[in-house]
Order: structure tokens, then sequence, then C-alpha cells
């Protein structure tokens, strides 16, 4: 039971956390890495515009559940017990919706959360089985009753969190809701109306769309997550068997699901440049550069839909007049590769999947353009959110509120962050790794079934194709980063002894 009066709870900020699946900076124009040469998603600008961006936003172990899990707990993998997307989470645990509710707030999870079991600390939830489908899609109300629904997943779940808000909240009481969508997780099936969006758009290859790992260890070349060799020709590309062999492909995409209605309009896009690729089948270079194209628009057509449904929501507060009072926080649950290194997917401690978007708007503190240059982690989301609710962090709580860097104010900065990721043998193929970064070096152990070092200048190599270590022009500063990765390894309780324990786990 709350002791707050009722004005103090009128008073409280209302708490709006986004969080998307996969989406990466370089897909989001107000990042200006180049990708995107005009607003494709005017919605995530606004809130770019209207608040802060955070510029080196990072993710401790890049992978959906295990990321959800730091969300809710503010502890790494290695304690909230959710190191990959295999093991179980224990929601029994302390977390931050549970401390919400019991301070007052109305807490509602609505979308995907890929956590096993009940959802805890939510008066309503109504989520998404696993990873969900986008087309036709199946919801799990408050844990209990599945409930099937018609359209698409990114024009269902704005509007079922417009309907909690308009129907089932309680308005004496401040509400916080995550709002958390599919999109853009594979396998990329658009809406209806997108179709056609981006289908005449070209882009680029990264520079590194071809690289052939020299330099690098073991895991960047054994990996399993190139667009060309990797991707499936039914999940990914969406044919209906693979064009070289004709045989089933290894993972079909789930068109069975779609009405007669939605695969006519499916067929009419894709057929015909499917029916193009049949008659002629590209090698090569053309080859990646159809492979590319397919997943790219594909990708940003999904995008295109959680923008549309942010506006709804944004719009729906403004009109009723909830908007100055609640924080928005936009981020995904990690980054994506969108071709560099050839790759999709995530889980390396390289840029692009070690980062992701955070963007934050709350005019009552942060002004206008706010860009943050300090380093911030997901683990920290959960003690900000109870911050800005007024409520003192838990002690067991790792990470640390980033309110202060949001509001311009003078706030120590992190010198470096940690990460860890677990999930091999597995999906992708990509080795277990830890490792340390400042603002301009980076130091990753591969280790489990190789011992390999890699280290890196971001500044003089932001695209991480240079692997310095050993290097004796650098031999002070990998003995710095060897020293603060220790220093962090012990202050966040992480060890070899507790990694060689979740290895005989998965056994």
């Amino acid at each position: 039971m709350s002791c707050a009066s009722k004005e103090e709870e009128q008073q409280r900020p209302n708490i709006l956390y986004i969080m998307t699946d996969d989406h990466t900076q370089q897909a989001l124009h107000a990042y200006g890495h180049g990708l995107l040469d005009k607003v494709y998603f005017p919605n995530m600008n606004r809130l770019a515009k209207e608040g802060a961006l955070f510029k080196n936003s990072f993710v401790t172990n890049s992978i959906c559940a295990p990321s959800r899990a730091v969300l809710l707990t503010g502890k790494y993998s290695h304690l909230n017990g959710k190191i990959d997307n295999v093991t179980p989470f224990n929601w029994d645990q302390a977390t931050y919706p549970k401390i919400l509710q019991a301070s007052g707030y109305e807490t509602a999870l609505i979308g995907k959360i890929h956590l096993e079991g009940k959802p805890q600390g939510y008066k309503y939830s109504l989520t998404l089985p696993g990873q969900g489908n986008y087309y036709n899609p199946e919801f799990i109300k408050n844990g209990e009753e599945e409930l099937k629904f018609e359209g698409h997943c990114e024009a269902l779940i704005p509007q079922f969190v417009i309907d909690w808000l308009d129907k089932d909240w309680d308005r004496s009481k401040p509400f916080a809701i995550n709002y958390h969508t599919k999109a853009p997780h594979r396998n990329w099936m658009p809406e209806e109306k997108y179709l056609t969006l981006y289908e005449d758009q070209k882009f680029p290859f990264p520079k590194n769309f071809f690289d052939d790992y020299t330099g690098r260890g073991t895991a960047a070349r054994e990996q399993e997550m190139e667009i060309v060799n990797d991707m499936y020709w039914g999940w990914d590309m969406k044919f209906e068997k693979n064009p070289f062999t004709g045989n089933e492909s290894r993972l079909p995409a789930p068109f069975k699901r779609m009405s007669k209605e939605q695969m006519d309009a499916w067929n009419s896009v894709y057929g015909s440049p499917n029916k193009a690729f049949l008659d002629n089948k590209p090698m090569g270079e053309e080859l990646a550069k159809f492979m590319y194209h397919r997943y790219l628009r594909d990708y940003l057509k999904v995008i295109k839909s959680v923008d549309d449904g942010i506006g709804r929501v944004l719009d729906y507060l403004e009109k009723q007049g909830l908007l100055e009072n609640t924080i928005i926080i936009y981020t995904s649950d990690q980054g994506f590769y969108l071709g560099e290194h050839g790759w999709y997917d995530k889980r390396f401690m390289y840029e692009q999947s070690l980062s992701t978007p955070l963007l934050v708007r709350y005019p009552k503190e942060i002004q206008a353009g706010t860009v943050v240059e300090g380093m911030v982690l997901n683990l920290d989301h959960a003690p900000t959110i109870l911050d800005y609710a007024g409520i003192p962090k838990p002690a067991d709580m790792q990470g640390e509120s980033w309110r202060q860097l949001a509001a311009g104010k003078p706030f120590p900065k992190r010198d470096a962050i940690y990460y860890h990721y677990y999930e091999y043998p597995g999906p992708h193929n990509v080795k277990r790794h830890y490792g340390v970064r400042t603002d301009r070096y980076k130091l990753i152990h591969f280790y489990h079934d190789v011992d390999e070092w890699e280290m890196y200048d971001l500044q003089t190599d932001p695209d991480e194709m240079n692997n310095i270590y050993n290097d004796p022009d650098y031999s002070q500063i990998q003995e710095m980063l060897h020293k603060r990765l220790r220093e962090l390894r012990k202050q966040y309780g992480d060890s070899n002894e507790l990694s060689q324990q979740f290895i005989d786990q998965i056994k």
C-alpha cells in the first residue's frame, strides 16, 4: 500500500518506457551514422529533438532475453540468473516494476518480454509468447489467457497501450508502462501498407561489408551471422524454397498465418522481384546486393510501423494533457548489424551490437536538443526510473541513475563499461567473451574453447578492423585495460569461476 498522498501521487511523473527489439543506432537519422540520408522515423526524431540523445548508450549482454532481465533487475546477467535466451528467468526476484507498484504506481507490460513465466510487478500484462509473430499474433493476458488478434503486431501493440490508458488506468495514480515492440526483430515482415516502402531505395554497402576478418581472431571468422552465407531463404529472404537447391528453406517464412488478403498484398510486391531472381539468379556481388537490400528494406519497413505506433501514443498523451508530466524513454534491447563486417544479428562486443539508441523526453528537466556524451548502460535504466519516481535505489542494484546526465547537470562520468556474453555453443556461433570499453579503447577476451584477446583503438579504428593486442606501441594502454577489466569484474562480482559454473550449468 502506498503511503503517498493523492496530491503527491498526481505530481509524480508518469513513465513510458518504450523498448524495441534489435533497433540499432545506424538506423536512426538522429545518430548521424550516414545510412539514412533523411528522417525516416519522424516520431523517434521528435523524441531526440525535444529531449536528450545519449550518444554512448550500451548493453551488458547483447541478446534479447538477458537484456530484458538486466532492464528489470538493474543487475548483470550473472546475478539475475538470465545469462542467455535458454536459461529460465526468476520472476520472484526484485524488479523495478514491483518497486514502483508497491510505491503506488499503476503498472502495465504490453508487447514483447521474452521471459517465460507469469510477469510479476504489473497490474496488467498483455505479452507476446516468446518472440511472437508479426501477422495475426497471439498474446497472453496477465500471464494466463492466450488471445489471438487479427492484424499486424506493430499496429496492435500501440493500440493496446492506448486502450489500457483509456479504459483501465486508475487516474488517481501515476502510470508506468513497459511498451515493448516485436520489431525490428527477425524475420522483418512488414505491415501491408508499408510493403512497397523503400523498394526503390538504394543503400551503399558498409565499407567493411566484404570483411575477410584478417587480423581478428577465431570468433570473427567462425561466427554464423553473415548476410550472404547464413540468412535463410524462407525466414529472411521471403522465398518459398531455396532458389539454388530447390529444397525447403531451413526455416520457412510463416506465410500460413496470413489471410488470403494479406498474402495477396504480399505477393503483389514480392512476387515480381522473386520471379526475376529465379529467372536469372545473381552471383557474387550482385547476389550480395540483392540479399542486403531485401534485408535492409524489410528491417526499415517494420521500424516505420513502430514509429507510427509511437506517434499514436504520443498524440493520445498530448490530447489527454498527459505528455508534459510523462517521462518517455526510447531504447532497444541491443544494437544490430546492418551489413557491417557482412553481418546481421548482434551478440558481439563490437560497436554496432554493443551500442543501442537511447532517447529521453521530459521537458520539466531535460532541455530540448540535449546530447549526452557520458557512457550509460541498460543496467542503469531501473535505478534511473526509480530515481525519477522518487524511490531510493535498492542496495543490490548495480546500475547508476543517468537522471543528472540527462538534465545536463555536473555528474561523475563513467570511465569504462563492462560486458559479458554467454550463449555459446548456440545460434550464430558467437563465442563467449567479456571485456571492457573506455571512451577510446576496447579490450575483449574470447574464452571457453579458445583463449584469445582483441584490443581496438576506437579513435583511429572505429570499424574495429585492426586488432592491436600486443602491439608494442599500445603496451601501456593494454596494461591499463587489463587492470581496469580486473577492477570491474571485482566491482560487479563476476569471475572465471562463475563463468565455469554457467558452462557446467548449460552442459
